[in-house]
């Protein structure tokens, strides 16, 4: 099976398409073209697809990404068995190119409520901009094979649609047990995320205990970030690839996920807790639902308020003085990752879906 996938948002270092779906794919023995902003993000494409460089979409400028993803599939129309969509905006440029091998959408986040956070959208628009959405989305099903990536986004489309779960690739070796000298937090590193929440909780560490944040920076926090790290009140290793990442996780004492309350986060399982969990670390997390789930099913960490420094440093210094229960904690989220979030079971289940959606077109 030839495959393209296609992005001009995501990084191309994105975990899930890069670590998981195109491994996947190429472990399967398919042939992937990638198309990515390569360029844009610095990035060297991985080995073993074919790259095509994009222009990168991001704010208001995305007039040039969608005219170049138009471009790439009529080129690419001929030489491909199977298309696989990573961004809502891409399916304007699949529907003013036909004819079209089959076309899939990878649902991978809850696209009308991410609306609210884009900030370079006006704030009067932001209710029409996300009935425009759900709107694309009613469209994209009589269009396009939807692959979605949570239980609770099959609610907002009226067909039926698979699931591959959101899962990670989890280590095979086991981890060493939690230390007591760091707390980190992997992911980019967002306002919305818990970036000011994490600089204030710098301070409020125990002496000998460090703050790492894995990740780039969004611009409005960056400045936050890079004074803080500058006056030796955490380490910031910016962007570092995905498996480089999981290296500095093992063996912390406590991983963060300190999401704000925000209806796009409410029903997406974060990807950093399950990654804690699976290399043995407990996880300190805010009480959006999906990581309360994750985290009260496994008994796997603690649930903090939304926004509340001083609640969080106290769950940290519970942690960090509490070896049995630190130790408990991260063997249990590194159980409950092994028995039910290794994507070597939902890689599979990805692989073989897109194999029968193409084959389906051929027969066809």
């Amino acid at each position: 099976m030839r495959v393209l996938v296609l992005t001009v948002v995501h990084d191309p270092q994105d975990a899930r398409i890069r670590h998981r779906q195109l491994r996947s794919l190429l472990d399967a023995g398919h042939e992937v073209t990638f198309a990515a902003p390569f360029t844009a993000y610095g990035r060297t494409p991985p080995e073993g697809v074919r790259p095509i460089d994009l222009p990168r979409a991001m704010g208001r400028r995305r007039l040039a990404a969608l005219r170049a993803t138009r471009a790439t599939l009529r080129h690419e129309r001929g030489r491909q068995d199977l298309v696989l969509l990573h961004d809502p905006e891409l399916l304007l440029a699949v529907l003013a190119v036909r004819p079209l091998p089959p076309v899939v959408w990878d649902v991978h986040e809850d696209t009308a409520a991410a609306i609210t956070m884009k900030r370079w959208i006006p704030a009067g628009l932001k209710l029409a901009a996300s009935w425009a959405v759900a709107g694309v989305e009613r469209v994209a099903e009589r269009h396009v094979h939807l692959l979605l990536a949570e239980d609770s986004y099959v609610s907002r489309f009226t067909r039926p649609h698979p699931v591959v779960p959101n899962t990670i690739v989890v280590p095979a070796a086991e981890p060493p047990p939690p230390g007591a000298d760091r707390v980190v937090y992997l992911g980019r590193i967002t306002r919305e995320r818990g970036a000011l929440d994490m600089v204030s909780l710098a301070d409020a560490l125990p002496a000998g205990v460090r703050l790492e944040l894995v990740g780039p920076a969004d611009a409005d926090v960056r400045s936050h970030v890079e004074a803080a790290a500058a006056s030796g009140r955490l380490l910031w290793h910016g962007f570092v690839p995905n498996d480089v990442a999981l290296g500095i996780v093992r063996g912390a004492a406590v991983g963060l996920s300190l999401l704000h309350d925000q209806p796009n986060y409410a029903h997406s399982r974060p990807t950093k807790v399950m990654e804690y969990m699976a290399l043995g670390v407990p996880v300190v997390t805010t009480a959006n639902p999906s990581s309360v789930q994750l985290v009260e099913r496994y008994d796997a960490g603690l649930v903090v308020p939304f926004q509340d420094p001083a609640a969080t440093a106290a769950a940290v210094r519970r942690l960090l003085e509490d070896e049995e229960l630190r130790k408990a904690l991260g063997r249990n989220g590194r159980r409950g990752a092994v028995a039910d979030l290794d994507w070597r079971v939902a890689g599979a289940q990805f692989v073989a879906q897109l194999e029968r959606w193409a084959k389906h077109e051929r027969v066809r």
